[in-house]
Protein backbone atom coordinates (compact mmCIF):
# COMPACT_ATOMS: atom_id res chain seq x y z
CA UNK A 1 0.00 0.00 0.00
CA UNK A 2 1.48 3.25 -1.08
CA UNK A 3 0.35 6.55 -1.41
CA UNK A 4 -0.79 10.24 0.73
CA UNK A 5 -1.99 10.04 4.03
CA UNK A 6 -3.78 12.86 5.91
CA UNK A 7 -4.25 12.26 9.77
CA UNK A 8 -6.27 14.80 10.93
CA UNK A 9 -6.54 16.14 14.72
CA UNK A 10 -4.07 13.99 16.46
CA UNK A 11 -2.39 15.50 19.58
CA UNK A 12 1.61 15.42 18.98
CA UNK A 13 3.36 13.94 21.86
CA UNK A 14 -0.50 14.04 23.51
CA UNK A 15 0.00 17.56 24.29
CA UNK A 16 -1.34 20.89 22.58
CA UNK A 17 -4.16 21.63 20.18
CA UNK A 18 -4.80 19.09 17.50
CA UNK A 19 -3.20 19.08 14.52
CA UNK A 20 -3.20 17.80 11.02
CA UNK A 21 -0.15 15.69 9.12
CA UNK A 22 0.17 15.16 5.82
CA UNK A 23 1.94 12.33 4.72
CA UNK A 24 3.60 11.49 1.33
CA UNK A 25 7.01 10.52 -0.31
CA UNK A 26 7.33 8.68 3.09
CA UNK A 27 7.88 11.81 4.71
CA UNK A 28 6.28 14.11 7.22
CA UNK A 29 4.74 16.78 4.01
CA UNK A 30 3.24 19.37 6.10
CA UNK A 31 1.79 19.73 9.94
CA UNK A 32 -0.57 22.17 10.74
CA UNK A 33 -4.58 22.85 11.69
CA UNK A 34 -7.11 21.77 8.67
CA UNK A 35 -4.71 21.42 6.23
CA UNK A 36 -5.89 20.43 2.37
CA UNK A 37 -4.75 17.04 0.82
CA UNK A 38 -4.53 15.93 -2.34
CA UNK A 39 -7.92 14.01 -3.59
CA UNK A 40 -6.13 10.66 -3.84
CA UNK A 41 -5.17 10.90 -0.19
CA UNK A 42 -6.11 8.64 2.76
CA UNK A 43 -7.88 10.48 5.39
CA UNK A 44 -7.14 8.90 9.27
CA UNK A 45 -8.96 9.94 11.75
CA UNK A 46 -6.61 10.84 14.77
CA UNK A 47 -9.31 12.78 16.72
CA UNK A 48 -8.63 12.26 20.51
CA UNK A 49 -5.32 9.78 19.62
CA UNK A 50 -1.89 10.67 21.08
CA UNK A 51 1.18 11.24 18.17
CA UNK A 52 4.33 9.49 19.19
CA UNK A 53 7.37 9.01 16.87
CA UNK A 54 7.49 5.48 15.87
CA UNK A 55 8.49 3.00 18.48
CA UNK A 56 12.14 1.40 18.69
CA UNK A 57 13.01 -1.58 20.24
CA UNK A 58 16.57 -2.44 21.30
CA UNK A 59 16.09 -5.99 22.26
CA UNK A 60 14.38 -8.76 20.46
CA UNK A 61 14.99 -12.51 19.86
CA UNK A 62 13.32 -13.09 16.72
CA UNK A 63 14.22 -16.77 16.45
CA UNK A 64 15.33 -16.90 12.61
CA UNK A 65 17.44 -18.47 11.31
CA UNK A 66 16.81 -22.27 13.50
CA UNK A 67 13.74 -21.83 15.84
CA UNK A 68 11.38 -21.24 13.15
CA UNK A 69 8.82 -23.13 15.34
CA UNK A 70 8.71 -19.97 17.68
CA UNK A 71 8.67 -17.04 15.82
CA UNK A 72 10.37 -16.18 12.16
CA UNK A 73 11.45 -12.61 11.48
CA UNK A 74 8.10 -11.99 9.67
CA UNK A 75 5.74 -13.03 12.60
CA UNK A 76 7.67 -11.00 14.70
CA UNK A 77 7.51 -7.95 12.61
CA UNK A 78 4.18 -8.35 12.12
CA UNK A 79 3.92 -8.53 16.39
CA UNK A 80 6.54 -5.36 16.34
CA UNK A 81 4.13 -3.20 14.52
CA UNK A 82 1.16 -4.28 16.02
CA UNK A 83 2.60 -3.26 19.16
CA UNK A 84 3.59 0.39 17.40
CA UNK A 85 7.06 -0.22 17.03
CA UNK A 86 8.76 0.93 13.21
CA UNK A 87 12.33 -0.59 13.86
CA UNK A 88 13.86 -3.50 16.32
CA UNK A 89 17.27 -4.63 16.90
CA UNK A 90 17.16 -8.42 16.85
CA UNK A 91 19.24 -10.39 19.31
CA UNK A 92 22.38 -12.82 17.80
CA UNK A 93 21.30 -16.22 19.64
CA UNK A 94 19.92 -17.47 17.37
CA UNK A 95 20.49 -21.11 15.15
CA UNK A 96 23.11 -20.77 13.71
CA UNK A 97 24.48 -17.81 15.75
CA UNK A 98 24.37 -14.09 14.20
CA UNK A 99 28.39 -13.97 14.74
CA UNK A 100 29.67 -13.10 10.88
CA UNK A 101 28.39 -10.74 8.01
CA UNK A 102 26.66 -13.86 6.30
CA UNK A 103 24.27 -14.73 9.12
CA UNK A 104 23.36 -10.36 9.75
CA UNK A 105 22.43 -10.04 6.15
CA UNK A 106 20.31 -13.00 6.01
CA UNK A 107 18.28 -11.60 9.32
CA UNK A 108 18.39 -7.90 7.37
CA UNK A 109 17.20 -9.28 3.98
CA UNK A 110 14.59 -11.49 5.95
CA UNK A 111 13.54 -7.82 7.89
CA UNK A 112 13.16 -6.10 4.38
CA UNK A 113 11.10 -9.14 2.70
CA UNK A 114 8.95 -8.81 5.39
CA UNK A 115 8.80 -5.47 5.33
CA UNK A 116 6.43 -4.55 8.74
CA UNK A 117 9.48 -2.65 10.82
CA UNK A 118 12.86 -2.18 10.25
CA UNK A 119 14.92 -5.27 11.38
CA UNK A 120 18.37 -4.09 12.85
CA UNK A 121 20.95 -7.43 13.29
CA UNK A 122 22.78 -7.51 16.15
CA UNK A 123 25.73 -9.03 15.68
CA UNK A 124 27.07 -11.32 19.04
CA UNK A 125 30.02 -10.44 20.72
CA UNK A 126 32.08 -13.52 20.83
CA UNK A 127 32.23 -16.88 18.52
CA UNK A 128 29.21 -18.90 18.69
CA UNK A 129 28.27 -16.71 21.97
CA UNK A 130 30.94 -19.33 23.69
CA UNK A 131 33.14 -16.30 25.38
CA UNK A 132 36.45 -17.21 24.21
CA UNK A 133 37.47 -15.63 21.16
CA UNK A 134 35.91 -12.39 19.41
CA UNK A 135 33.06 -12.77 16.54
CA UNK A 136 34.27 -11.07 12.76
CA UNK A 137 32.77 -7.61 14.36
CA UNK A 138 33.78 -5.76 11.82
CA UNK A 139 32.98 -7.40 8.67
CA UNK A 140 29.18 -7.53 10.43
CA UNK A 141 29.75 -3.65 10.84
CA UNK A 142 30.83 -3.10 7.09
CA UNK A 143 27.99 -5.34 5.79
CA UNK A 144 25.19 -4.55 4.33
CA UNK A 145 23.31 -4.74 7.58
CA UNK A 146 25.69 -1.99 8.77
CA UNK A 147 25.86 -3.49 12.24
CA UNK A 148 26.26 -1.46 15.45
CA UNK A 149 25.33 -3.22 18.39
CA UNK A 150 26.65 -6.28 19.42
CA UNK A 151 25.64 -8.80 22.19
CA UNK A 152 25.62 -12.41 23.49
CA UNK A 153 22.27 -11.99 25.33
CA UNK A 154 21.44 -14.77 26.75
CA UNK A 155 25.10 -15.00 27.98
CA UNK A 156 27.48 -12.67 29.78
CA UNK A 157 30.98 -11.57 28.38
CA UNK A 158 32.53 -12.56 31.22
CA UNK A 159 35.58 -12.65 30.86
CA UNK A 160 36.91 -9.13 31.92
CA UNK A 161 39.86 -9.20 29.27
CA UNK A 162 37.67 -10.09 26.26
CA UNK A 163 34.83 -7.67 27.19
CA UNK A 164 37.59 -5.02 27.42
CA UNK A 165 38.98 -6.15 23.77
CA UNK A 166 35.05 -5.74 22.46
CA UNK A 167 34.85 -2.31 23.65
CA UNK A 168 38.48 -1.52 22.21
CA UNK A 169 37.00 -2.80 19.00
CA UNK A 170 34.08 -1.09 18.39
CA UNK A 171 35.00 2.61 18.96
CA UNK A 172 36.34 2.24 15.46
CA UNK A 173 32.71 2.02 13.99
CA UNK A 174 31.03 3.75 16.53
CA UNK A 175 29.64 0.40 17.92
CA UNK A 176 28.32 -0.22 20.75
CA UNK A 177 28.31 -3.69 23.59
CA UNK A 178 25.39 -4.11 25.06
CA UNK A 179 25.98 -6.52 27.67
CA UNK A 180 23.57 -9.30 29.83
CA UNK A 181 24.70 -8.68 32.79
CA UNK A 182 24.95 -12.46 34.33
CA UNK A 183 28.22 -13.89 36.67
CA UNK A 184 27.36 -17.34 35.57
CA UNK A 185 29.12 -18.99 38.99
CA UNK A 186 26.44 -16.87 41.23
CA UNK A 187 24.00 -17.81 39.08
CA UNK A 188 24.30 -21.37 38.69
CA UNK A 189 20.90 -23.55 38.52
CA UNK A 190 19.54 -20.04 39.78
CA UNK A 191 15.81 -20.20 39.21
CA UNK A 192 14.15 -16.77 40.64
CA UNK A 193 14.91 -13.96 42.47
CA UNK A 194 16.96 -14.81 46.04
CA UNK A 195 14.82 -13.88 48.57
CA UNK A 196 12.73 -14.94 51.33
CA UNK A 197 10.41 -15.98 48.61
CA UNK A 198 12.98 -18.13 47.12
CA UNK A 199 13.38 -20.31 50.52
CA UNK A 200 9.79 -20.56 50.81
CA UNK A 201 9.21 -21.71 47.34
CA UNK A 202 12.16 -24.50 47.50
CA UNK A 203 13.69 -22.74 44.05
CA UNK A 204 17.04 -21.65 44.30
CA UNK A 205 18.09 -18.03 44.37
CA UNK A 206 19.10 -15.74 41.76
CA UNK A 207 21.12 -12.95 43.75
CA UNK A 208 21.18 -9.10 42.32
CA UNK A 209 24.87 -9.21 42.72
CA UNK A 210 25.29 -11.52 40.44
CA UNK A 211 23.92 -8.43 38.02
CA UNK A 212 25.43 -5.57 39.78
CA UNK A 213 29.12 -6.99 40.14
CA UNK A 214 29.24 -7.24 36.01
CA UNK A 215 27.76 -3.96 35.55
CA UNK A 216 29.92 -2.49 38.10
CA UNK A 217 33.06 -3.65 36.36
CA UNK A 218 31.91 -2.74 32.66
CA UNK A 219 31.31 0.96 33.46
CA UNK A 220 34.72 0.81 35.18
CA UNK A 221 35.73 -1.36 31.85
CA UNK A 222 33.80 1.35 29.38
CA UNK A 223 35.39 4.35 31.10
CA UNK A 224 39.13 2.80 31.23
CA UNK A 225 39.04 2.62 27.40
CA UNK A 226 36.45 5.83 26.65
CA UNK A 227 33.82 3.45 24.80
CA UNK A 228 29.82 2.74 24.73
CA UNK A 229 28.24 -0.10 27.22
CA UNK A 230 25.32 -0.49 27.39
CA UNK A 231 23.27 -2.69 30.03
CA UNK A 232 20.78 -4.80 28.98
CA UNK A 233 17.15 -5.74 31.03
CA UNK A 234 18.12 -3.70 34.24
CA UNK A 235 16.73 -5.47 37.14
CA UNK A 236 17.77 -4.27 40.33
CA UNK A 237 17.79 -1.07 42.31
CA UNK A 238 21.41 -1.70 42.87
CA UNK A 239 22.04 -1.58 39.12
CA UNK A 240 20.37 1.65 38.59
CA UNK A 241 22.47 2.80 41.69
CA UNK A 242 26.06 1.95 39.90
CA UNK A 243 24.66 3.09 36.33
CA UNK A 244 23.45 6.49 38.16
CA UNK A 245 27.09 7.12 39.62
CA UNK A 246 28.62 6.12 36.36
CA UNK A 247 26.49 8.43 34.23
CA UNK A 248 27.47 11.56 36.52
CA UNK A 249 30.72 10.64 36.39
CA UNK A 250 30.24 11.02 32.66
CA UNK A 251 30.72 7.71 31.39
CA UNK A 252 29.33 7.11 27.90
CA UNK A 253 26.81 4.00 29.32
CA UNK A 254 23.13 3.57 28.36
CA UNK A 255 21.00 1.00 29.73
CA UNK A 256 17.66 -0.20 29.60
CA UNK A 257 14.60 -1.97 31.25
CA UNK A 258 11.98 -4.36 30.44
CA UNK A 259 8.23 -3.63 30.88
CA UNK A 260 7.75 -6.57 32.88
CA UNK A 261 10.35 -5.45 35.18
CA UNK A 262 8.56 -2.51 35.49
CA UNK A 263 5.30 -3.89 36.27
CA UNK A 264 5.14 -8.02 37.61
CA UNK A 265 7.41 -8.53 41.10
CA UNK A 266 8.92 -12.14 42.05
CA UNK A 267 5.23 -12.74 43.97
CA UNK A 268 3.72 -13.93 40.95
CA UNK A 269 6.05 -17.00 40.74
CA UNK A 270 4.21 -18.69 44.11
CA UNK A 271 2.06 -20.28 41.55
CA UNK A 272 4.99 -22.02 39.86
CA UNK A 273 3.59 -20.88 36.62
CA UNK A 274 6.88 -21.30 34.19
CA UNK A 275 5.11 -18.29 32.09
CA UNK A 276 7.21 -15.51 34.78
CA UNK A 277 10.38 -17.78 34.25
CA UNK A 278 12.59 -14.76 32.82
CA UNK A 279 16.03 -13.50 32.66
CA UNK A 280 17.06 -11.80 34.89
CA UNK A 281 14.07 -13.10 37.31
CA UNK A 282 11.18 -10.89 38.42
CA UNK A 283 12.50 -8.72 41.18
CA UNK A 284 10.96 -7.54 44.75
CA UNK A 285 9.03 -4.64 45.10
CA UNK A 286 11.15 -2.40 45.84
CA UNK A 287 13.67 -3.06 42.75
CA UNK A 288 10.43 -2.58 40.56
CA UNK A 289 10.11 0.97 42.55
CA UNK A 290 13.96 1.82 41.94
CA UNK A 291 13.58 0.96 38.32
CA UNK A 292 10.46 3.27 37.69
CA UNK A 293 12.32 5.39 39.21
CA UNK A 294 15.42 5.53 37.21
CA UNK A 295 13.81 5.33 33.86
CA UNK A 296 11.69 8.46 35.12
CA UNK A 297 15.32 10.43 35.67
CA UNK A 298 16.40 9.10 32.85
CA UNK A 299 19.16 7.20 34.93
CA UNK A 300 17.75 4.26 32.43
CA UNK A 301 17.67 5.35 28.74
CA UNK A 302 15.32 3.24 27.39
CA UNK A 303 11.90 0.42 27.68
CA UNK A 304 13.31 -2.91 25.84
CA UNK A 305 11.02 -5.80 25.27
CA UNK A 306 13.52 -8.82 25.47
CA UNK A 307 10.50 -10.67 23.33
CA UNK A 308 11.27 -13.61 24.06
CA UNK A 309 9.11 -16.41 22.05
CA UNK A 310 9.14 -19.91 23.15
CA UNK A 311 7.69 -23.05 21.25
CA UNK A 312 4.89 -24.73 23.42
CA UNK A 313 6.99 -27.34 24.67
CA UNK A 314 9.36 -25.21 25.99
CA UNK A 315 7.27 -23.32 28.55
CA UNK A 316 4.41 -25.60 29.11
CA UNK A 317 6.02 -28.11 31.64
CA UNK A 318 7.42 -28.08 35.07
CA UNK A 319 9.15 -24.44 36.36
CA UNK A 320 12.77 -25.81 36.32
CA UNK A 321 12.45 -27.52 32.90
CA UNK A 322 10.81 -24.48 31.17
CA UNK A 323 12.72 -21.76 28.87
CA UNK A 324 13.49 -18.30 30.59
CA UNK A 325 11.68 -15.83 28.81
CA UNK A 326 8.21 -14.05 27.63
CA UNK A 327 6.83 -12.13 24.56
CA UNK A 328 6.58 -8.53 24.83
CA UNK A 329 6.55 -6.56 21.72
CA UNK A 330 2.54 -6.64 21.31
CA UNK A 331 2.23 -5.09 25.17
CA UNK A 332 4.92 -2.96 25.87
CA UNK A 333 3.71 0.59 25.00
CA UNK A 334 0.49 -0.90 26.99
CA UNK A 335 2.35 -1.85 30.28
CA UNK A 336 4.57 1.00 30.28
CA UNK A 337 1.21 3.57 29.96
CA UNK A 338 -0.03 1.50 33.16
CA UNK A 339 3.17 1.38 35.10
CA UNK A 340 4.24 4.60 33.98
CA UNK A 341 2.00 7.09 32.62
CA UNK A 342 -0.62 6.09 34.65
CA UNK A 343 1.16 6.72 37.88
CA UNK A 344 2.18 10.28 36.79
CA UNK A 345 5.87 9.06 36.21
CA UNK A 346 5.92 10.08 32.85
CA UNK A 347 3.94 11.88 30.36
CA UNK A 348 3.73 11.02 26.94
CA UNK A 349 6.61 13.38 26.21
CA UNK A 350 8.18 11.12 28.27
CA UNK A 351 7.20 7.71 26.89
CA UNK A 352 8.20 9.01 22.94
CA UNK A 353 12.09 9.98 24.53
CA UNK A 354 12.04 6.33 26.50
CA UNK A 355 10.91 3.92 23.66
CA UNK A 356 11.56 6.13 20.34
CA UNK A 357 13.95 8.84 20.76
CA UNK A 358 16.53 7.56 23.20
CA UNK A 359 16.90 3.53 21.81
CA UNK A 360 17.41 4.81 18.13
CA UNK A 361 20.06 7.04 19.55
CA UNK A 362 21.68 4.18 20.82
CA UNK A 363 21.27 1.90 18.19
CA UNK A 364 22.87 4.66 15.65
CA UNK A 365 19.12 4.71 13.28
CA UNK A 366 19.26 7.85 11.70
CA UNK A 367 16.13 7.77 10.31
CA UNK A 368 14.04 6.90 13.61
CA UNK A 369 13.49 8.48 16.65
CA UNK A 370 13.47 11.56 14.88
CA UNK A 371 11.21 14.79 15.77
CA UNK A 372 7.27 14.94 14.14
CA UNK A 373 7.97 17.57 12.16
CA UNK A 374 8.04 18.64 8.25
CA UNK A 375 10.60 17.16 6.41
CA UNK A 376 10.99 13.62 8.57
CA UNK A 377 10.55 10.05 7.74
CA UNK A 378 6.99 9.79 8.52
CA UNK A 379 7.99 6.84 10.95
CA UNK A 380 4.48 7.12 13.39
CA UNK A 381 2.46 5.46 15.70
CA UNK A 382 -1.00 6.95 16.54
CA UNK A 383 -2.53 5.53 20.09
CA UNK A 384 -5.62 5.72 21.73
CA UNK A 385 -4.93 6.93 25.31
CA UNK A 386 -8.54 6.28 26.47
CA UNK A 387 -8.49 2.36 25.00
CA UNK A 388 -7.96 -0.36 26.68
CA UNK A 389 -6.53 -3.78 25.44
CA UNK A 390 -7.66 -7.72 26.92
CA UNK A 391 -4.54 -9.48 26.34
CA UNK A 392 -5.84 -12.72 24.12
CA UNK A 393 -2.72 -14.89 23.41
CA UNK A 394 -4.60 -16.49 20.97
CA UNK A 395 -4.85 -13.50 18.94
CA UNK A 396 -0.84 -12.88 18.87
CA UNK A 397 0.40 -11.78 15.91
CA UNK A 398 3.53 -14.33 17.67
CA UNK A 399 4.02 -17.48 16.53
CA UNK A 400 4.75 -17.85 20.43
CA UNK A 401 2.00 -17.38 23.28
CA UNK A 402 3.70 -16.91 26.74
CA UNK A 403 2.85 -13.23 27.80
CA UNK A 404 3.14 -13.02 31.10
CA UNK A 405 -0.22 -10.88 30.96
CA UNK A 406 -2.97 -13.46 29.24
CA UNK A 407 -6.71 -12.22 30.36
CA UNK A 408 -5.43 -8.90 31.49
CA UNK A 409 -6.73 -5.78 31.03
CA UNK A 410 -4.09 -2.88 30.12
CA UNK A 411 -4.64 0.56 29.50
CA UNK A 412 -4.30 2.37 25.73
CA UNK A 413 -4.43 0.72 22.41
CA UNK A 414 -2.18 1.19 19.23
CA UNK A 415 -4.44 2.28 16.67
CA UNK A 416 -2.04 3.35 13.37
CA UNK A 417 1.87 2.22 13.03
CA UNK A 418 3.08 4.24 9.57
CA UNK A 419 6.32 2.81 8.38
CA UNK A 420 8.17 5.87 6.02
CA UNK A 421 4.69 6.69 5.50
CA UNK A 422 3.24 3.41 4.86
CA UNK A 423 0.54 2.37 7.22
CA UNK A 424 1.51 -1.35 8.49
CA UNK A 425 -1.43 -1.39 11.20
CA UNK A 426 -4.14 0.95 10.63
CA UNK A 427 -7.19 0.57 12.81
CA UNK A 428 -5.85 -1.40 15.13
CA UNK A 429 -5.25 -4.26 12.59
CA UNK A 430 -2.68 -5.27 10.40
CA UNK A 431 -2.33 -4.08 7.30
CA UNK A 432 -2.16 -7.21 4.64
CA UNK A 433 -0.73 -5.16 1.49
CA UNK A 434 1.81 -3.30 3.54
CA UNK A 435 4.56 -4.31 2.01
Amino acid sequence: MTGTYLLRGGRLLGAGDPVDLLLAGGVIAQVGAALSAPADAVHVDAAGLVVLPGLVDLHTHLREPGREDAETVESGSRAAALGGFTAVHAMANTEPVADTAGVVEQVWHLGREAGYVDVHPVGAVTVGLAGTRLAELGAMAGSAARVRMFSDDGRCVDDAVLMRRALEYVKAFDGVIAQHAQEPRLTAGAQMNEGALSGVLGLRGWPAVAEEAIVARDVLLAEHVGSRLHVCHVSTAGSVEIVRAAKARGVDVTAEVTPHHLLLTEDVVAGYDPVFKVNPPLRAKSDVEALREGLADGTIDAVATDHAPHAAEDKDCEWEAAAMGMLGLETALPVVAEAMVATGLLDWAGVADRMSVRPAGIGRLAGHGRPIAEGEPANLTLVDPHASTVVDPSRSASRSRNTPYAGRTLPTAVVATFLRGVPTVLGGRLVADAR
